[in-house]
């Protein structure tokens, strides 16, 4: 039996074919999401958005040969039990690596650390069901709040790295808290150049994770 001859290709069908070669491209150039989810720190609080957190850790990541979107997911205030309440409709699902920076405003109002944990450790949970690679940022408290408080607390970041097993990057101030040159004049948020510091502290964490989701 003879074959059907066959039919010419609509133009339709060249320019839905067309579009499909200009897109894959496109799709295959996309740079992975980097998104922080946290407190007044990762919404930088009191500062220009050019010199917040977000978009200068997407500098330091530049500077390291990491090219990646940046996003903050920041909101002044928010507690652990804050973050936990909207994890999952503020991290986007395009997210490839979520900072959880959560914790200081549980410290500043004396939630009892065991809390703590417990929502870090579900943020995690929930972040990680969804194939979103976590990088958790520690605290360190100060002693002034009370030694057994203090202990207490520094131990909630460690215990939830360890027990979800995901990358810790030990405290997000390092370097910069309590230091009056680099905070802002309540001396709790800082400055443009303290966030130039923890930003440089934290690209090389989740660089070395961005890398390994490839």
């Amino acid at each position: 039996m003879e074959n059907a001859p066959r039919s010419k290709p609509s133009r339709r069908s060249w320019v839905a074919g067309a579009l499909i070669l200009v897109a894959a491209p496109a799709l295959a150039r996309a740079d992975p999401v980097v998104t922080l989810l946290g407190d007044s720190i990762t919404a930088g609080y009191g500062l220009p958005a050019a010199a917040a957190l977000p978009a200068r850790l997407q500098r330091a990541l530049a500077k390291l040969g990491v090219v990646a979107e940046v996003r903050g997911a920041g909101v002044s205030g928010d507690t652990s039990a804050d973050g936990l309440a909207r994890v999952d409709f503020s991290v986007q699902r395009d997210t490839t690596v979520c900072i959880v920076a959560l914790g200081g405003n549980d410290l500043l109002q004396g939630v009892d650390p065991g809390s703590t944990q417990a929502n870090l450790q579900a943020i995690v949970r929930r972040l990680e069901a969804r194939h979103i690679t976590v990088v958790l940022a520690g605290l360190t408290a100060p002693r002034a709040i009370g030694a057994g408080y203090a202990k207490d607390f520094d131990a909630v970041f460690p215990a939830v790295a360890r027990n979800t097993r995901v990358a810790l990057y030990p405290d997000l101030l390092a370097g910069v808290a309590r230091n009056p040159m680099l905070n802002q004049a309540d001396g709790i948020h800082p400055n443009a150049a303290g966030v130039d510091i923890i930003a440089a502290g934290l690209a090389a964490t989740v660089a070395r994770n961005l890398r390994g989701t490839r």
